[in-house]
Formats: C-alpha cells, structure tokens, sequence
C-alpha cells in the first residue's frame, strides 16, 4: 500500500452521491468506486457491481468473490483470507466501468456512458502497467477508449488469459470470475504470473515508487 494512502476506499476521493443516473440512485445501497493501492501496476476493472459488492462496497467481493481472491491471493496481490470482503491489497486496484447496482438489469449504455468519467479518471490517476479487462462489458469499454481495435472484435472468452497491446499499458481480458471454469482460474493464474516474471514495464518505463 502507498505510504501516502489513508484508506484503501475510493482512494481518490470520487463522488460517493453520484445521481447521475436516477434510476440505479434509487436501488443502490452503495457507489462502488475503486478499492486497493492508489500505486498499484495493475487495475482490475470489471463492468459493474453485483448485490454483493453494492452491499459492502467494494468490487468484486460479493458472494462470489472467492475466485477473485484466490487469483489475486496466488499471483501475490493479496495475502488475506479468502473469506474476507476487504482484503489487504499490494500492487492492484480493483474497480468497474459502472458503479451502482441494480437488482432487475444491468446498466444501459447510457449509464455506462455516465461512468465513464469516473474510469477514465481512475486509469489516469492510477497510470497502471497492466489492465486486467474482467467480462465482456469491460473489456469493450477498454477496447473503445484504449485500443486501436473495434469494440465488436473482442470476445472475454477467446482473449481469456492472453494480452493485448494498449494505448501506454497492456490489457489482459478475463472471464467474469463467477463464470470461470477450473481451466480458465489456472490459466489466467499462469499468464499474470508469466506477466509478473517478465518486465511488464517496458511499455512506459519503470516508475519511482
């Protein structure tokens, strides 16, 4: 964790009131803004929280959440228990592309449109090397803004667990951690520790911490 860093909670101070979208104000219990080490190399951003993660906060920790923690606990991200909803987090940040919930549907393109700021923000601020793209949702939303190929042309389940040149950072596609496969949690393990044990910061240099 940063030095600098008082909480690992919207670590940037982002609007926890937000009403830009109306409708998901209403049915949230929470804005769920990023969580982790603002200093962090990789990001992991997911399209939008479950009921789960509405309710404590925080991305990813829903009720499933123990396949996002055994990866981020087995490529070194995380030493904390795999029942925990906050973990203790070194060297990630874990966000969405939406951050409110809603218990009938997913969030319109309208709504995804609304978050953006907030995304782009983040990835600014947080300048990762590595941008693991969590569903499909996520991975369009990063392929439009960040890469130089069509959004339509990426599918999460054939780019599962390989990287893909970005704008300044690479981008690793992921399945959606509930819908993983045994095969694909082991693959995408692999291919970060691979990523890991490689000078993943050759795209922009190695930055001061």
């Amino acid at each position: 964790m940063d030095a600098n860093q008082d909480s690992p909670f919207n670590p940037f101070g982002m609007d926890e009131t937000c009403e830009n979208c109306p409708e998901l104000a209403e049915t949230r219990s929470n804005v769920v803004h990023g969580y982790g080490d603002v200093g962090a190399e990789f990001a992991f951003v997911g399209g939008f929280p479950d009921s789960g993660a509405d309710e404590v906060g925080i991305p990813f920790m829903g009720a499933d959440r123990e396949t996002m923690l055994e990866i981020l606990y087995a490529t070194g991200f995380t030493e904390s228990s795999p029942e925990t909803t906050e973990p203790d987090l070194e060297n990630a940040v874990l966000t969405y592309a939406a951050r409110c919930h809603h218990p009938e549907r997913k969030p319109t393109d309208a709504e995804f449109t609304n978050c953006e700021p907030y995304l782009n923000s983040e990835v600014r601020m947080i300048n990762p090397e590595i941008i693991v793209a969590v569903g499909q949702h996520a991975l369009e939303a990063l392929a439009w803004e960040y890469t130089t190929r069509s959004a339509e042309d990426f599918d999460v389940e054939d780019e599962h667990a390989t990287t893909i040149r970005g704008r300044g950072f690479e981008i690793v596609p992921m399945v959606e951690p509930a819908d993983q496969s045994e095969k694909q949690t082991d693959a995408i393990i692999d291919h970060l520790l691979d990523v890991l044990g490689r000078d993943y910061r050759q795209t922009k240099g190695r930055r001061g911490r």
